[in-house]
């Protein structure tokens, strides 16, 4: 049972796409990390699971609520 489900997350600001088709699963209990380059969408992905922004186009599920 997953505790975090992204399925095809994208992000777009005009022509640029910040997140594109990001698809992950957390499991309870584990530990993971964002890592990359500089305007690699870690900021923005963060946003995205958090509700500042809205999705352009993909799902997430934080305990089965979408």
């Amino acid at each position: 049972m997953s505790l975090l489900q992204v399925e095809s997350l994208s992000k777009k600001f005009g022509g640029l796409n910040a997140v594109d088709d990001l698809s992950f699963d957390i499991q309870p209990g584990a530990v993971y990390s964002i890592i990359g380059p500089n305007g690699a969408g870690k900021t923005t992905l963060l946003n995205l699971l958090t509700g500042i922004y809205e999705p352009s186009n993909g799902r997430i599920i934080f305990e089965k609520h979408d």
